[in-house]
């Protein structure tokens, strides 16, 4: 079976408050707080998604305890890549001197974590030792500093973790979907083969955007049917709760539809912000920091749409 053997993080060191925010009128940056429960975020400066990704990784190996020739693959789960091409994957592995293993991206914006730890789950189950999940996003980079509506609520900041035949969680149980309808709700409109340079008449296509009433209408429906399945599945409703740190009124609107004490979820937003797909493993590392508990079950939604959930049950 496979197992999270160890996890790890990274956020890079610039924390900007909301006081801060000065692009934006007093009476907006008041609002920040009670809009999504931010109050701080980490901004990258000088570095890129594949910097942040390597110094979690970094962390992670010295962690684990294990050498570099006995990882088999790197996973990259990340929305904000280096480079359209190569594999933002690949450049981590250079920096961290992982010689002799596979290296790959997956895409699948904030529920990148939960797909890559899918696929790490069923290379070890076929046979792999070690395979890490790193999960990395700078989105200060991609976003419009001036765009009341993004801009606050997103941080940077990277997490990984060891995915091996023996750790001190089992990776219990996946659930996994998508809905390529609201593939519009989230996106960066350009920059790819559907509005090519050539083609941009507007730079803000350049930009994240999403549909902020749709977003919200979704995580919450989606984010409590996963709760709600990984429940039934297992028997039983987990000790702990790690949703992707969104918006805080988010979690608490799942935990309110879930029936769960909202004591169970997590949290973290207030001072990372939403670090999209790195999230999940941020969280993830500072619940393990200073909490063992029997289960834990993890739980992501964004972009494509697409959403899922691991259940994570502590090794006996």
């Amino acid at each position: 079976m496979p197992y999270i053997r160890s996890t790890a993080r990274y956020l890079p060191p610039k924390v900007v408050h909301n006081r801060d925010l000065e692009q934006f009128p007093a009476q907006l940056r008041e609002m920040i707080e009670s809009k999504a429960g931010v109050k701080t975020r980490h901004v990258a400066e000088g570095e890129c998604t594949s910097d942040l990704g390597a110094k979690a990784v970094q962390t992670l190996l010295e962690s684990a305890g294990v050498v570099r020739n006995e990882i088999d693959c790197l996973i990259c789960a990340t929305s904000s890549p280096d480079r359209m091409q190569p594999a933002t994957a690949t450049r981590i592995q250079k920096l961290c001197g992982l010689d002799g293993l596979f290296a790959f991206d997956v895409n699948s914006v904030c529920s990148g974590t939960v797909y890559a730890l899918r696929v790490a789950s069923a290379l070890v189950q076929d046979g792999l030792r070690n395979v890490i999940v790193v999960a990395s996003e700078v989105y200060s980079k991609i976003l419009n500093a001036n765009d009341i509506s993004t801009f606050p609520y997103f941080g940077d900041g990277a997490g990984a973790c060891l995915v091996s035949r023996t750790g001190a969680y089992e990776l219990a149980d996946f659930v996994l979907y998508s809905d390529g309808n609201g593939c519009d709700i989230i996106q960066v409109p350009a920059g790819g083969t559907m509005l090519p340079r050539s083609s941009v008449k507007d730079e803000s296509d350049y930009y994240f955007r999403m549909m902020g009433r749709k977003v919200y209408e979704f995580a919450t429906q989606r984010g409590t049917e996963v709760l709600s399945e990984l429940s039934a599945r297992n028997g039983s409703v987990p000790d702990r709760v790690v949703l992707h740190q969104a918006n805080v009124n988010i979690v608490h609107e799942i935990a309110r539809r879930s029936k769960l004490p909202i004591e169970k979820f997590f949290l973290n937003v207030d001072r990372y912000a939403n670090t999209a797909g790195a999230s999940v493993l941020i969280a993830l590392d500072e619940l393990l920091e200073i909490e063992s508990p029997e289960t834990i079950a993890v739980c992501a939604f964004g972009g494509g749409l697409s959403w899922g959930g691991a259940l994570l049950r502590k090794k006996s």
